[in-house]
């Protein structure tokens, strides 16, 4: 009888290896919708994407791969929401201040006014390091469908708000596969916290 116990258990144990080696060993949840391939499970990435960024230089898939990045909207002109998340962006550029593996896209919804000019003197106010902070302007069409079909937020122009365009407030985490980790309010101090936490435990995984 404990022969049987102790082979059964031995079974159990390498059934459960097994698994392991099949399943990517994940410490945060992959979001946004997913598809079953012939043999694996095919998820939601970032599409396609080039823009310039405050020191007139393309910034693109080319830029990130590799790395685990953080992307908001935001514009230049805003005095609602931005400034609080571009303070709290400071944050969580100064936890990785280190990390070349960590990078900042932040996106203008309002590119016709918000040039590489613009953009580098917004920098600048809210001390971003080069190389590892982007403020990134471009082709609005682009910008708000990357907004909306990949990073799965709102970018809107003339939504009858007083300051004439609409943007998610969140934060995404991206992992190095360019794939939704995290959304967090980046108006909210402990959920930058917990972004901050997250990229930390993110670059924990296998």
């Amino acid at each position: 009888m404990k022969f049987k116990l102790l082979i059964s258990s031995l079974l159990l144990i390498a059934l459960c290896n097994c698994n392991q080696h099949k399943q990517p060993n994940l410490v945060l949840p992959i979001l946004g919708e997913k598809k079953l391939g012939n043999t694996d499970t095919i998820y939601h990435t970032i599409g396609n994407f080039s823009f310039k960024n405050q020191f007139n230089e393309i910034v693109s898939n080319q830029t990130v791969i590799n790395k685990i990045y953080v992307a908001d909207f935001f514009f230049a002109t805003c005095q609602s929401i931005c400034p609080q998340m571009s303070t709290n962006l400071k944050d969580v550029q100064e936890a990785f201040k280190a990390d070349n593996d960590v990078l900042l896209l932040c996106h203008t919804v309002n590119p016709m006014h918000d040039s590489v000019e613009v953009l580098n003197s917004y920098s600048t106010t809210y001390g971003a390091i080069k190389n590892k902070w982007h403020f990134l302007t471009g082709n609005k069409k682009e910008i708000y469908d990357l907004a909306k079909t990949s990073y799965l937020v709102n970018a809107l122009e003339e939504d009858g708000s007083k300051e004439g365009f609409l943007h998610s407030e969140m934060l995404l985490l991206i992992d190095t596969q360019q794939r939704i980790r995290g959304f967090y309010d980046g108006t909210n101090k402990s959920d930058v916290l917990k972004l901050i936490a997250d990229i930390k435990l993110l670059k924990t995984e296998k």
